[in-house]
């Protein structure tokens, strides 16, 4: 259910509806009106106006001259605290700019939250082939490379349940059938790379590798898009493979040498 959608709700605790606030704001809809926040909270104006208060006093919410909300720099500030957001990305960086001067394609790092894939950075060249995706994006993790990788790597039980649930689809292409979704996985921890194409738009593929932290289970994926029509997979694998072995030793990880 979307936050346009929620309904209004009594008995909700005091947490849960200062949560509802923030959550009305989203990618599409950054700047919200204290009306619109109390919709899409699904709280009464006179709640909203109290709680938007609040949450305005404290720095999470920031109100310009039009007297329209906006997320606060307070909580960017909290969120950089997070070993998987701002903390990895600035240990990933260097890395994955060596990949975009490699590859001048578009090059993600992204981490798992639940069943979604959710990407912390992004770097695009201005030919780069066009993809829907931004830092803080959220896709499901059957449809696109670093979700592949991050699936892959999940808990069995988890995998289980991910492929018995919907498999939403974006194109022709996408993977919607779960027993081809598991052939899928079991390739990408046999080939220690994942191989997405076409699956979120018809022109673009992906090459994504595993990132892991000190103890060497996978904490996030780099990947690389390119078009489609010219991809050159071979060549791409190693760039990608490099990438994500180099944050994985900056994060700590010692592999065993062969």
């Amino acid at each position: 259910m979307t936050a346009d959608a929620v309904p209004a709700q009594t008995g909700r605790s005091a947490p849960d509806r200062l949560l509802a606030v923030l959550a009305a704001f989203d990618h599409t809809h950054p700047a919200l009106c204290l009306t619109d926040i109390s919709r899409r909270a699904g709280l009464t104006l006179s709640t909203a106006h109290r709680l938007v208060g609040a949450l305005t006093q404290w720095g999470a919410l920031e109100r310009d001259a039009d007297g329209v909300y906006h997320i606060g720099l307070r909580l960017w500030e909290v969120a950089a605290l997070a070993p998987r957001g701002l903390a990895l990305r600035q240990i990933a960086l260097p890395h994955l700019e060596d990949l975009y001067e490699a590859t001048h394609e578009n090059v993600q790092l992204a981490v798992r939250d639940g069943s979604e894939v959710v990407y912390i950075e992004w770097l695009s060249g201005r030919s780069a082939v066009g993809v829907h995706i931004r830092v803080g994006a959220r896709w499901p993790l059957h449809a696109t490379g670093v979700g592949l990788v991050l699936l892959a790597h999940a808990a069995p039980e988890f995998q289980d349940e991910y492929c018995a649930g919907p498999l939403a689809s974006f194109t022709p292409h996408t993977i919607t059938d779960p027993a081809r979704l598991r052939r899928e996985l079991a390739e990408v921890r046999r080939t220690g790379v994942a191989v997405s194409s076409r699956q979120v738009t018809d022109d673009a593929l992906s090459v994504a590798a595993p990132v892991r932290g000190a103890g060497g289970a996978v904490t996030a994926a780099v990947s690389v898009v390119v078009p489609h029509a010219d991809a050159q997979v071979p060549a791409l694998v190693p760039a990608v493979r490099l990438a994500a072995r180099g944050i994985s030793r900056a994060l700590g990880w010692q592999p065993d040498e062969v």
